[in-house]
């Protein structure tokens, strides 16, 4: 049974003559396990249908579920990290066990745990402002897998980084991934991360939102950043951009012309 699954799924901002359209209809489903990938121009909703997964948003008609019998089934990263300032990095990992109401030494033991597997276990007790962008992203996915979600929701979450440290992370998050078997939705610009980390890569079409195409990188599990070498790797890359590309000029179009 699909982990996630969404049916007729569409969303629309707006009343009267300025309603919009941001998604949909959309057909889903992610199984136990899957990392699926989903890339598509800006503004085609890819983020509002991340934020209707995690139930920030409501779909405006059709819907989206998330079938596990947990009681906090999902944990969400940001693009802009998410975390808390006035809080150091430990209260921070420990942020989503305090709210279910963890023990306060099986909580802190737990997030030691995921920040020492981060490379972080020296900065428990620093601040957010002391710490730079990449270390931050790694306390938003301490943060998120310490609560040993089923499902892990990611919103582009290395969009910010400079592209040595955005490809360092991505190894780290495909070990911590296979390792714990997370079922993952996750949202990016990007091609290569999409490639390197995903089971399927979806594509979307220019807004609306619609999911346009399917793919499966022909590289088994478990999977290093070594397949970006692979010749196959360039050559899905590009059959994976000849279909994103009309979609792009289609919404550079929609935002030109008045």
């Amino acid at each position: 049974m699909p982990k996630i699954r969404a049916s007729g799924l569409t969303r629309t901002f707006g009343r009267g003559s300025s309603r919009l359209t941001a998604l949909g209809p959309v057909e889903l489903d992610v199984e136990k396990g899957e990392f699926v990938c989903v890339v598509g121009p800006s503004g085609c909703g890819k983020s509002t249908l991340l934020r209707i997964a995690a139930g920030l948003l409501r779909p405006s008609e059709g819907e989206l579920e998330l079938r596990t019998d947990a009681r906090h089934p999902a944990a969400m990263i940001f693009q802009d990290y998410g975390i808390y300032d006035w809080k150091t990095v430990l209260a921070n990992v420990r942020f989503g066990l305090d709210i279910q109401r963890v023990p306060r030494k099986e909580a802190d033991d737990r997030a030691r745990s995921w920040l020492s597997r981060l490379g972080l276990a020296e900065f428990a007790g620093a601040y957010p402002a002391a710490l730079s962008g990449g270390m931050r992203q790694r306390v938003a996915i301490a943060r998120a897998l310490a609560v040993e979600p089923e499902i892990l929701l990611m919103d582009e979450p290395f969009a910010a980084l400079d592209a040595q440290l955005r490809t360092l992370l991505q190894d780290e998050l495909l070990a911590l991934t296979q390792s714990a078997s997370t079922t993952t939705l996750f949202i990016t610009h990007s091609l290569e991360e999409a490639l390197v980390l995903g089971d399927r890569v979806l594509v979307m079409s220019a807004r609306p939102g619609r999911i346009i195409a399917e793919r499966r990188p022909p590289f088994g599990r478990p999977r290093t950043g070594d397949v970006r070498s692979d010749p196959r790797f360039t050559t899905l890359k590009d059959e994976l951009w000849e279909l994103l590309r009309d979609e792009v000029r289609q919404e550079v179009r929609e935002v030109t012309v008045p």
